[in-house]
């Protein structure tokens, strides 16, 4: 089966294995529809896969609309969210259905990637 590995600071990662963050928002999102699993990459200190997390849905529109929708659980600063859409037309939200953590933490090796994809990659698991 085909899944997504995306990188995501650690903060941000281990948010969405707490359950305080339901969103995981994207400048660009991957045209494969059929993908239904994300691999967690939390990146630098930590860089290792900490988990996965099954997608309920990808919401697509405009920065503001996304924020209105998603505010209560993105898990980050209406700040640090404007900055990081600041001049884009499109924000994607994807929403997070369920999660697993991972008791043993995994390497990119496990899933023959040789370096954190700077947006995502598409693995096989």
């Amino acid at each position: 089966m085909k899944a997504v590995l995306l990188s995501i600071k650690p903060e941000f990662a281990h948010k969405i294995f707490e359950g305080s963050k339901k969103f995981e928002f994207r400048k660009q999102v991957f045209k494969d529809t059929s993908v239904k699993k994300v691999i967690v990459y939390s990146s630098s200190p930590e860089q290792k896969v900490i988990g996965e997390f099954e997608i309920e849905t990808i919401l697509s529109d405009t920065p503001n609309n996304i924020w209105i929708q998603t505010k209560l659980y993105s898990g980050i600063s209406q700040e640090f969210y404007d900055e990081y859409f600041k001049g884009r037309d499109n924000a994607y939200a994807i929403k997070v259905a369920s999660t697993k953590k991972y008791r043993k933490e995994k390497s990119l090796a496990d899933y023959n990637v040789q370096s954190a994809p700077q947006s995502f990659a598409y693995v096989e698991v």
